[in-house]
Parts: structure tokens; C-alpha cells; sequence
């Protein structure tokens, strides 16, 4: 247990010095008769003459202490105005910029819009001082970059087209460009999608098989293997899948050009019956009269009579898929995959008229806006004109050279 210091009043040591300079006594009497110890009397005797000075000039011990006061404040003073100029610099360069990313600060700068004051001087830190805080160069602070006002005028119309089609990667975004106006290489759109962080939004799933085969029904072989497909309407194909909505499942059926995978007809049922295949067939002859080919599975929907017999009439050749190989179709397979993953995976339907409007909008825009890879970027509504015009021409010079 510690002992507990006893502290003395000012009167009660001078007393006993006095009492010790009288030298009637013995430091120990005095130690004993007043319970201290004689070396405290020794401390006491000692500070009490060193300052004894002071009793006789009070004055001049005063005016010392004022010197030495103010000697004191004035050193305080300057420490007071370095801390907070310290601290200005601070908060300046640590609290109101670490918002702020390095072409802000530059931009700030050279604006002459950031500037550091010490209120207590009415002045502000030299930008070398500034320069010194943030760590950087003087030169880059007088340095003027210029703007490139094509850059921005591209990424932003890549941020367009991003918004309007989410769907396209940079080849296509490249061919959506130069149709808009724009002077750019695919290089370039691929550089600048990278640093706008953008990447095609697509969805995909494995696919479900739905036609089931007729064995009562007649087969016909597969026509298109080795065959050259050169022009619109030699070859036209068709199939169903299927499409989840909210209330259950529908099936969408389509024709489609082979050439120029233009897609002909559609439709969107809620039955997978003959009236849904035979719906498109007669749309895509009335519409675009017909072709040489017309290829299908072996689903019970395309061998029955009334389908197969329609093709005859109309003098078309049919040709059916092998069984189990779906790449004979690879026409529709192909554009069933975009449609999905480009669109229908990407939404939720509660209705089939939400269904019929959304597929009716993909559909117009696959056939006349949508850059088609195969094609070497052109669209496919495009080239099926395009191919019927020039058959058309040739058709004319043939029979003017046999006239």
C-alpha cells in the first residue's frame, strides 16, 4: 500500500526556516518536535535564501517573469499559426478532394476554381505548395488537354445504341454506326465499348425438341444436302418451338427464307396442331409466292395430308429432315437461338398478347434492322429483295436474247 504524501503550507515552512536560522536548536529537534524529516528542513532552509533575493526588489522579479511571459506567448503564437495553417492545408487536400479523382483536381486548377486561404494571413498557398500536397507535377497543372469532341460524339451514340439494342456486340454495334454516319473502325467501337463497360446482353438455354413423328405418314428424303443455295425462294423451311408464359405454354411456328434467312411468316398458338403449321405455309405463299424446296421435320404436324398435299399443289418439292439431325434445319434452329436468347429469354410474359406484340416488334426488327453475320452484316430483308430484283433482271435479259 502506497504511503500518502503530506503537503505543508507556505507559512508553516517559512516558520521553521526561521526557526532554523535562529540556530537555537538542532536541525533533528526541530525535525522531531515537528514530525519531519531533517531534510526537508535542509530543501526548505536552501529555496528560502536562493529567493530571498526577491523580498527586497519584488519589481524586478516581476518584469522577468513578464519577459519571460511574453517571450512564451509569442512562441505559442507562432506554433498556434503553423498548426493551423497544417491543419488547413489538411482539410484542404485530404477532406474536400478525396472525392474527387485526379481530372477533377486538374480541371479545379487550371479554372483557378480551387485555392487554399489562410484566413489569419488573408493569403493563399503557392501553387508549388499545392502542387507539393496533392503530389503532383506543375506542369500538368498548366497543361490544357485537348478535347475530342468525335470521341465523345461515337461513345455516346455506342451508349445509344446499347440502350436501344443491348442485343448487339461490336461487330454489329461497328455496321450500326457507319449506317448512322459515323467514321469509325471496329477496333475502335471494340476499345470504347470496353471502357463504357458494355457487353452484348443475351440468354440462353438449352433447347426442347417438340415435333413427334407419324409412323402412318409418308417420309420424303432430305433435298438440300451438297445443294448450292444461291437465290431467294429456292429454299424455304419451317418449325415450331415452344415459349413459356405465365399461364403456361405456347408454340410459335415460322417460315424462313434460306438464302436470306428472312423470316416469312409466323404465328403463335396456344395448340401445336396441323392448323398452326398449315397458318404460315399458306401466309408465306400468299405473301411471297413460293419456292422450288420447302423443308421440314418428320413431325406428324408436316407429314400429314393436308400440308404435304398443299406443297404438291403449289408444284413445290418437299424435303424432310434426317431423323435425329436437327442440323438439317439449321436455318430455323438458328434463328429460333436468336430470337430466344436476344429476346424472349430476356422478358417475362403473362399473357399471349403480351407475347404476340413483343415477338411481332422482334420480328420487324430481325427481318429489316438487325445485321445479320452470315450475311456479311446486311439485313435480311434486304438481300431477299435484293435477290428477287436481280432474278427478275436476269429473267428479262434471258428472254431478250431468246427473242
Amino acid at each position: 500500500m502506497s504511503r500518502i504524501r503530506k503537503t505543508y503550507s507556505a507559512e508553516f515552512k517559512t516558520k521553521l526556516v526561521l526557526e532554523v536560522l535562529k540556530e537555537e536548536r538542532t536541525l533533528v529537534e526541530i525535525a522531531s518536535a515537528n514530525k519531519i524529516t531533517p531534510k526537508n528542513l535542509q530543501n526548505w532552509k536552501r529555496l528560502f535564501l536562493e529567493n530571498a533575493v526577491l523580498a527586497m526588489e519584488p519589481s524586478k522579479a516581476v518584469k522577468e517573469y513578464k519577459n519571460e511571459i511574453t517571450k512564451l506567448n509569442t512562441t505559442v503564437d507562432e506554433y498556434a499559426k503553423k498548426v493551423g495553417q497544417l491543419t488547413l492545408e489538411k482539410d484542404w487536400a485530404v477532406g474536400k478532394l478525396k472525392s474527387l479523382d485526379l481530372k477533377d483536381i486538374l480541371y479545379l486548377f487550371r479554372s483557378k476554381k480551387l485555392e487554399i486561404v489562410d484566413e489569419t494571413e488573408l493569403k493563399t498557398v503557392s501553387v508549388v505548395k499545392q502542387c507539393e500536397l496533392l503530389h503532383l507535377s506543375r506542369s500538368s497543372i498548366y497543361y490544357v488537354p485537348v478535347v475530342n469532341e468525335h470521341k465523345i460524339a461515337i461513345k455516346q451514340e455506342i451508349k445509344s445504341i446499347f440502350e436501344e439494342i443491348p442485343i448487339y456486340g461490336a461487330k454489329k454495334v461497328h455496321c450500326q454506326l457507319l449506317e448512322n454516319g459515323f467514321n469509325v473502325c471496329l477496333n475502335t467501337v471494340e476499345a470504347y465499348r470496353k471502357e463504357l463497360g458494355l457487353k452484348a446482353i443475351l440468354a440462353v438455354k438449352e433447347p426442347i425438341y417438340l415435333t413427334q413423328p407419324n409412323i402412318a405418314h409418308p417420309k420424303y428424303s432430305y433435298k438440300l444436302r451438297g445443294l448450292d443455295i444461291v437465290r431467294a425462294n429456292q429454299v424455304w423451311s419451317t418449325d415450331i418451338t415452344y415459349i413459356k408464359i405465365k399461364g403456361g405454354m405456347v408454340y410459335l411456328a415460322a417460315v424462313i427464307d434460306w438464302y436470306s434467312k428472312a423470316v416469312l411468316s409466323w404465328r403463335i398458338s396456344n395448340t401445336m396442331d396441323t392448323s398452326l403449321v398449315m397458318g404460315v405455309l399458306d401466309e408465306a405463299l400468299s405473301l411471297y409466292g413460293k419456292p422450288e424446296i420447302f423443308n421440314t421435320y418428320q413431325g406428324s404436324q408436316y407429314t400429314s395430308y393436308i400440308h404435304t398435299q398443299t406443297l404438291k399443289d403449289n408444284g413445290i418439292t418437299i424435303s424432310m429432315d434426317g431423323k435425329g439431325r436437327a442440323t438439317d434445319n439449321i436455318a430455323i434452329e438458328r434463328f429460333w437461338r436468336s430470337a430466344k436468347v436476344e429476346r424472349i429469354y430476356l422478358n417475362e410474359y403473362n399473357t399471349i398478347k403480351e407475347l404476340k406484340e413483343d415477338v411481332s416488334d422482334y420480328m420487324g426488327f430481325y427481318n429489316y434492322r438487325r445485321f445479320h453475320e452470315s450475311l456479311k452484316y446486311k439485313k435480311p430483308m434486304n438481300v431477299y429483295f435484293d435477290s428477287l430484283q436481280i432474278n427478275d433482271e436476269n429473267y428479262v435479259k434471258s428472254n431478250e436474247k431468246v427473242s
